[in-house]
């Protein structure tokens, strides 16, 4: 089971590094073709959510390295499913039915937070 939390962890918090250090750092223009709801939402929100993303993929990842803290695993990885409901949520009510991604995201923060219990 600890190998299966570092493996899907750690794709887990390489993606969410990834795509909240892009909101954080990116212009609406530059997210526009990766993320149409960018225009939905005020800016000051979309970088909120990047700085969640970012310090959610250190917290599946430093609590157990540092075996400070693991509970903090646990939260990230719920964070993220709430993140994901509310994401196809917002994709839902945009109007757009492409949401297999979301739930491809939720469904991993899932298998994490079951597999970060493990150690608690």
């Amino acid at each position: 089971m600890n190998v299966a939390y570092w493996i899907v962890a750690a794709l887990l918090a390489a993606f969410y590094l990834y795509g909240g250090g892009v909101k954080v750092v990116r212009s609406r223009e530059r997210l526009r073709p990766m993320m149409a709801w960018v225009d939905s939402v005020p800016m000051p929100a979309v970088r909120a959510v990047g700085l969640v993303e970012v310090l959610g993929a250190a917290g599946l990842l430093l609590p157990p390295l540092t075996g400070v803290a693991p509970w903090l695993a646990l939260a990230a990885a719920v964070g993220f499913v709430v993140l994901q409901i509310g994401a196809t949520g917002v994709h839902l009510r945009l109007g757009d039915r492409q949401v297999a991604l979301n739930i491809t995201l939720l469904t991993t923060a899932a298998v994490t937070a079951w597999l970060a219990t493990t150690w608690l």
